[in-house]
């Protein structure tokens, strides 16, 4: 049996505070070719997960907020924030379903958050044609920046 326990949460985010992008993965599923792949995922509020789709496959994407508080954003084809929904068990919402195809991101908001994150297997990188082309790649922290305070800035409205 495996179980998701205090101690396994605060080790994955003790971990992601020392990694250079500021997340680290805990997973469950022995290896990429797992049919479902399901994993932790402990996120600080200054990493920069890139707007993205699964398209190339068609995959699914759940997710829970296990602790912690999180902003999943819904973008259309040129970048426009269409939809957001803040994801915080202390508000009684818990997660979300992410449909293929559709561009999306996700923005932490409080310190020592983690989610349980579920996606069909296997493992496979994102194609970059499901990397938003209108957004920031990862190493360009001065564009990084600034659109995660826009990102911030469009919750304030």
């Amino acid at each position: 049996m495996k179980l998701i326990n205090d101690t396994l949460l605060d080790a994955t985010y003790n971990k992601a505070k020392e990694s250079p992008r500021l997340r680290m993965n805990y997973n469950f599923h022995k290896n990429g070719e797992d049919p479902i792949n399901r994993l932790l995922n402990a996120i600080l509020p200054e990493s920069y997960i890139r707007p993205h789709r699964h398209s190339h496959p068609k995959k699914n994407e759940m997710f829970f907020v296990l602790r912690g508080k999180a902003v999943v954003f819904i973008y259309d084809e040129k970048g426009q924030i269409t939809e957001t929904q803040t994801i915080a068990p202390s508000e009684g919402l818990y997660g979300a379903e992410i449909a293929p195809g559709l561009w999306h991101s996700l923005l932490v908001i409080e310190p020592n958050t983690v989610v349980y994150e579920i996606k069909e297997g296997p493992f496979q990188p994102l194609d970059p044609m499901d990397l938003a082309p209108w957004s920031p790649e990862a190493e360009d922290t001065k564009a990084v920046s600034l659109f995660m305070n826009k990102l911030r800035g469009h919750l304030l409205k």
